[in-house]
């Protein structure tokens, strides 16, 4: 299949998973499929929460509506122009994560726009997305089966690897696919900076870093770092309007649970009826508690995100990640910081 035939594929899915991040009903064949398919994907994404109870409508339509961000032509013309193709064709095996909706879709993209051939082993927690995506596009070109396999069992065949997981999981990745070209993922997670100036509506923004797919996700804030002097009521009056996500019973379920543990063991808690404030230096917090840091000058900060690079996703911030936009990676974006593109173009 030819770079030209990729692109038009994925200007057309990416023109439907906008159609269906805005949950529109079905344009018309400008989308390129008939209305019992488009309404075929519609409905999974209402009806893919009985597999997974933290895929609920909302979140899957906005991972659509964040991957048609990558699949316009300006978007995929300039980031693919960066790089060589390579010479020969491989495969490469893909082991995706499954803690929110197609979180392991840009690896597939990088590997089917590099022109390797992607073997994808599917987390057991995201079985039935990326299928129906791989179904919409081979009705755009048959030779789709030609550039991804999705495999149940053992995976062979593969010439690189690129793995994501938890840091136990990475062990085993490490030691099963060291032999092989690999990129392997561990446990990472974000952090944010507030200077004191910021807006009520930056504190608002904030709070879509923090919540956007219940914080599942490494790009997700887990430790926010504070002046000394910093009104955390401010904080707790701009996210007000997140409030709803305690109704999801998973979340209210983590929210409950460590709130116990927390009061049981009498430590100092802020908390907002939907989310824990705890003071705690360490970088990662339980789902539905925020851990905070009040420092004394930015040195404090600058060393402390210096000593956890290995750890930390996304910084956000003023002069970092703009608020808000933690979980809306351009396609430029690589996890870990690592070129997953430069990666698999190298493949010799």
């Amino acid at each position: 299949m030819t770079l030209t035939e990729k692109n038009n594929i994925l200007f057309q899915l990416g023109k439907i998973l906008n159609a269906l991040g805005q949950n529109l009903p079905w344009k018309g064949y400008e989308l390129g499929i008939n209305e019992d398919e488009y309404n075929t994907l519609n409905e999974l994404c209402k009806t893919v929460h009985i597999y997974n109870g933290w895929f609920k409508e909302e979140q899957v339509r906005k991972a659509f509506l964040g991957i048609a961000s990558w699949l316009t032509e300006e978007e995929l013309n300039q980031w693919i122009s960066q790089y060589e193709r390579p010479k020969q064709k491989k495969s490469v095996a893909i082991i995706m994560a499954g803690n929110i909706p197609l979180v392991g879709f840009h690896d597939f993209l990088s590997v089917f726009m590099s022109g390797h051939k992607a073997v994808v082993k599917l987390s057991s927690d995201d079985q039935h997305l990326f299928p129906a995506i791989i179904k919409i596009m081979s009705l755009f070109n048959e030779q789709m089966q030609e550039e991804v396999e999705i495999v149940s069992q053992k995976m062979e065949g593969f010439d690189a690897v690129i793995a994501t997981g938890s840091d136990n999981s990475a062990t085993y990745f490490e030691s099963y696919f060291g032999k092989y070209p690999n990129i392997i993922r561990k446990n990472r997670t974000s952090v944010a900076l507030l200077e004191g100036g910021e807006s009520k509506d930056d504190l608002k923004q904030l709070g879509h870093d923090i919540f956007d797919f219940y914080g599942l996700g490494c790009r997700n804030v887990s430790q926010l770092w504070i002046p000394e002097n910093f009104e955390l009521d401010r904080f707790f009056e701009a996210i007000f309007d997140f409030q709803d996500i305690i109704y999801h019973n998973k979340y209210a379920n983590n929210y409950d649970y460590n709130k116990a543990v927390y009061l049981m063991n009498q430590l100092p808690l802020l908390d907002n009826g939907f989310l824990l404030l705890k003071e705690d230096k360490a970088l990662n917090s339980p789902l539905g508690v925020l851990h905070y840091v009040r420092y004394k000058n930015r040195e404090e900060f600058d060393q402390f995100i210096q000593e956890q690079e290995e750890r930390i996703q996304v910084v956000v911030g003023k002069n970092y990640t703009p608020f808000g936009t933690a979980q809306q990676p351009k396609v430029t974006d690589y996890a870990d910081r690592v070129d997953t593109l430069e990666f698999l173009t190298n493949l010799a």
